[in-house]
């Protein structure tokens, strides 16, 4: 090990976000892994990796004795086999004065491990430790990264679409894919394709490891879009309040100023609408609907029913029900096409809208009011007109 080490691990830790250091302790950690499994020994060894050079030297701590004990298998006949024997635990005061002239029995002294000694084996294994090592620390810097995106947008570019439609995005340091289900129906994609995709969550699985899951239906995608887009938004003066989407057909979005004499419709559409045509563009023409956020819940129906006309309207709160009451000539427009208008607005609003056009009302009080005279009609005595009747009688005996 080398400076070209050093420089390889300052490369890593920019390009990658591989922390040196956790890189360096690895390295150490290999090495006196390999050092124990060499000497079968679990104590007395160090490593010492110098930070800057990549240089390290590996120290066992060897008691002087006056003659190294050879274990019984290492003890045979073959002068040859023991005098290659070194102990991992003692030294012989011979060997030790070599190192340091003034110790006697009993001391204990440092002595250095030439990196000769390691087998091809034991750097094999090392090496394959470390690249092990620099996978998991690259696994984990990755899913933090994207971890860190969750709620957010990004943006992908496509690589290729599978047999079943999913769309593989390479989305930086990883790849992603874009499943069907996440796609706005009617959209299609080509190689090369820039697109926004919302981060729905990132997971980090033993296989195939960091997992990041994207959407283009999410209603969160188009609230983040008009967060970038839009100035105010970002820095607070308007607040999304809502947001209600059929992906790839309509949305509709409930906005208020959160400062005096701000347009917060205005702020969203931009000068000339360039802004949410921007968005639009990006949603592949979706047709967007904003409008003003009132904390009166029947103002707010009646806001979200737009762009239709609204004669009248009321909203029970306990009920979270509403009457909406519209002119003929506007009551397909407030439910639009497939009811599309209506059911936006009740999933903006949370409330469950009733619209009839005023002629249905007119008709019904009709109704009514005929229902009363008919039931008047056949109601010849009532309980307080038996009780006259009976004092009357009485009056007439006496």
């Amino acid at each position: 090990m080398n400076k070209e080490l050093i420089l390889a691990l300052d490369a890593l830790e920019k390009e990658n976000g591989i922390s040196k250091e956790v890189m360096l302790d690895a390295i150490e950690k290999s090495l006196m892994d390999e050092y124990k499994a060499q000497f079968n020994t679990t104590e007395n060894g160090r490593v010492v990796l110098d930070r800057v050079t990549g240089d390290f030297h590996i120290y066992s701590d060897r008691t002087v004795v006056e003659e190294v004990t050879i274990p019984e298998d290492r003890a045979d006949n073959n002068k040859k086999n023991t005098e290659k024997y070194i102990s991992a635990t003692e030294i012989s005061l011979e060997d030790a004065r070599k190192l340091k002239p003034d110790c006697n029995i009993g001391d204990v002294i440092p002595v250095e491990i030439k990196s000769e000694e390691f087998s091809r084996r034991a750097a094999k294994n090392a090496k394959g430790t470390i690249v092990q090592k620099i996978r998991e620390e690259e696994k984990s810097a990755i899913y933090n990264e994207y971890h860190s995106k969750e709620k957010e947008v990004i943006t992908g570019i496509v690589q290729r679409i599978d047999d079943k439609g999913n769309v593989i995005v390479d989305i930086g340091r990883t790849q992603t894919t874009l499943k069907v289900s996440d796609q706005v129906k009617g959209e299609t994609f080509e190689r090369g394709d820039r697109i926004k995709l919302y981060v729905v969550g990132v997971s980090n699985k033993e296989k195939p490891g960091t997992v990041v899951r994207v959407s283009r239906t999410s209603p969160d995608l188009v609230k983040r879009l008009f967060e970038e887009e839009v100035t105010e938004i970002k820095d607070g003066v308007v607040e999304i309040m809502g947001i209600a989407r059929e992906a790839g057909s309509r949305t509709k979005m409930s906005v208020k100023a959160n400062v005096a004499n701000v347009d917060p419709v205005g702020a969203c559409v931009g000068i000339n609408g360039a802004r949410v045509k921007a968005i639009v563009n990006e949603l592949g023409n979706e047709q967007i609907d904003i409008i003003e956020w009132d904390e009166n819940p029947a103002q707010l129906i009646v806001n979200a029913l737009s762009p239709a006309k609204v004669v009248s309207a009321v909203a029970d709160d306990d009920e979270r029900k509403a009457q909406i009451v519209v002119s003929e000539q506007q009551l397909s427009l407030a439910i639009g096409k497939a009811g599309q208008n209506v059911r936006l607005a009740a999933k903006l609003t949370g409330y469950g809208i009733d619209i009839k056009s005023e002629d249905q009302v007119e008709d019904e009080e009709y109704d009514e009011s005929e229902e009363y005279d008919d039931f008047d009609d056949e109601l010849v005595i009532s309980e307080d007109d038996d009780m006259e009747s009976e004092d009357l009688d009485t009056d007439v005996e006496e």
